[in-house]
């Protein structure tokens, strides 16, 4: 992880829902980036559950960081806050209780899933264009979406996570959104969802199935629809790794798999960007 000083910018904002179940709006919270909130070391043990809060609700309000000229003491403040609370979430302080798990969705909710930015080879003529040739798109935003990233990262993999209401909140549709994601033309954000979503898939078992068809799908897509996809390398490597635990004899569900997705994945143009993965 990288230090403070390391994490920059954020991204643009998107429109924002209700805060939470409590249906306050992040623009009650937004104040909060002007007042001096005290740090988790600063308060009683006791305290620090509803101090986590605060600050989960705190960092769900997103700023505009396509002008850097505009609140950027906001903006630099909700960077640290974000990087306290992935230390709060490593110093395991104990099991997290119900209560946050709505803030601590929401929070990650309003910061990752958006819009990913057109690429730019969409406008290309497809029949000439080499994605080996062609330089990725980098998420200008990344110094800032990595410590969320993070966040959920050391989130699921804490020992203080009970999987049996987590997966309640880290639910289908959660995990759909993530999957969006893998379309990233940054290298750095496809990488952190690779190891994310394997760790999702070894600690609730109840979403393996899910997981396995929302990637088939995917595969569908790209290999009988559009031959396009940035992710299409990183999904394999984790099926890389579901595969080697498949028990034998293999469900006909697996051999399907084999026929109807791996093996037409050798016939797209592109095939050369996940050739060895595959």
């Amino acid at each position: 992880m990288p230090s403070s000083t390391q994490l920059g910018a954020g991204r643009k904002s998107t429109p924002l829902a209700p805060l939470s179940s409590e249906g306050k709006s992040p623009d009650e919270y937004a104040y909060k980036y002007q007042e001096d909130v005290p740090s988790f070391r600063d308060v009683q043990q006791g305290e620090r559950q509803e101090l986590f809060r605060e600050k989960l609700r705190m960092c769900a309000v997103t700023f505009d960081f396509g002008d850097s000229a505009t609140f950027v003491r906001e903006k630099e403040k909700k960077r640290q806050t974000l990087l306290e609370l992935v230390d709060y979430v490593n110093t395991g302080t104990g099991k997290f209780s119900e209560s946050v798990f709505d803030d601590i969705v929401f929070m990650l909710s309003s910061n990752l899933f958006r819009a990913l930015p057109p690429s730019p080879h969409d406008s290309k003529d497809q029949d000439n264009y080499d994605p080996e040739e062609e330089e990725p798109t980098l998420e200008p935003a990344w110094p800032h979406l990595q410590i969320v990233f993070e966040f959920l990262l050391r989130f699921v993999v804490s020992n203080e996570t009970d999987a049996k209401i987590a997966k309640l909140y880290i639910d289908a549709p959660f995990v759909l959104k993530l999957l969006d994601l893998f379309d990233s033309e940054d290298p750095r954000e496809r990488d952190y969802l690779k190891t994310i979503l394997h760790r999702i898939y070894g600690k609730f078992m109840i979403h393996r199935p899910f997981i396995r068809r929302a990637i088939n799908n995917i595969f569908y897509r790209f290999i009988f629809e559009t031959e396009r996809h940035n992710g299409i390398a990183e999904l394999l490597e984790i099926l890389g790794s579901i595969i080697n635990g498949f028990a034998l004899p293999l469900k006909e569900e697996h051999k399907a798999f084999l026929a109807k997705a791996l093996l037409p994945l050798h016939k797209p143009k592109c095939v050369a960007m996940f050739h060895q993965q595959l």
